[in-house]
């Protein structure tokens, strides 16, 4: 059996560095969005409300936690 293809098939190393922290800052907005969402959803029980914190994220969270 013989292999024609490149020894090293992956990313470069610091390419794999760069997608880590993308991910690892999509799933924070994510996470952001939904706590935001929450939280708006516990005090205003509002559909609209939640909404506009969900696009807010983390500026409502940290607002809300300082205002408490």
């Amino acid at each position: 059996m013989s292999y024609s293809g490149d020894i090293h098939d992956s990313e470069p190393q610091g390419h794999r560095y760069v997608h880590r922290r993308y991910e690892a800052a999509k799933a924070g907005i994510s996470f952001g969005s939904a706590l935001a969402i929450a939280i708006s959803w516990s005090v205003h029980h509002s559909i609209i409300w939640a909404i506009i914190h969900g696009f807010l994220s983390w500026i409502y969270v940290v607002w809300y936690a300082v205002m408490r």
